[in-house]
């Protein structure tokens, strides 16, 4: 089964006038959708964007494995512990929430930054926070979460080159940019596309470079948020 969400079908959220656009590929916030809460263990893809000065002061998670991946930009993280990290395009950061800890993000460049956050249920609730960077991750390098059944893809194309997805219960996959075929669908940027039950397939870069993020899930149904 494939199901797409296109670009403009997601949730509006964010606060304009601080200069914070976010859209939201799930239920999220004020934005309750029980039949889109999640899928598998996915349970967020937010596209964020901050101007130059915006971001979100220290707030508190738990119980989430939280993957970012800077687009544009530079985005400035501060730890529970103050210490801070600026991730650029390429980098995978993933923050451990665990049994609880607090962060803050924000873009201090010049320039727009431009973000993807996806939050995972971990397989098995509480634990120690953790945190990671892992700098210039290679084209279909796989990176796979310690405490949740789901592995990250990153694949870049060329015009007219093709990748094949992971077979998997579940895929989920995100257009960063470029346009892509995927079975008889073209998506674009910000475009999403959930699959189930995933023998085999391929992405197809349509025209000009492309890049997409493919999660690679378990349809194990984990703990409830």
């Amino acid at each position: 089964m494939l199901q797409v969400q296109r670009a403009s079908e997601r949730y509006r959220g964010g606060d304009p006038a601080a200069g914070i656009d976010t859209r939201h590929a799930f239920s999220f916030a004020g934005f309750y959708d029980p039949g889109n809460l999640r899928f598998g263990p996915l349970t967020a893809c937010n596209e964020e964007r901050l101007a130059p000065g915006a971001g979100f002061g220290p707030h508190p998670h738990r119980d989430l494995e939280i993957v970012t991946w800077v687009i544009e930009g530079e985005l400035t993280h501060e730890a529970a512990d103050g210490r801070r990290t600026i991730l650029e395009p390429g980098d995978v950061q993933r923050l451990t929430a665990g049994s609880g800890t607090r962060h803050a993000e924000r873009n201090t460049g010049r320039t727009p930054l431009r973000f993807v956050q996806m939050w995972l249920v971990p397989g098995v609730p509480g634990g120690e926070p953790e945190y990671e960077v892992v700098r210039g991750i290679a084209d279909g390098t796989p990176y796979a979460l310690p405490r949740t059944e789901a592995v990250l893809h990153v694949r870049r194309l060329r015009a007219g080159g093709r990748t094949a997805l992971p077979p998997a219960p579940l895929v989920y996959l995100h257009v960063v940019r470029g346009t892509v075929r995927l079975v008889a669908e073209q998506l674009t940027a910000g475009d999403a596309a959930r699959l189930t039950a995933v023998p085999e397939g391929e992405v197809t870069a349509v025209a000009g470079p492309a890049e997409v993020l493919v999660w690679e899930l378990s349809d194990a149904p984990g703990p409830e948020r």
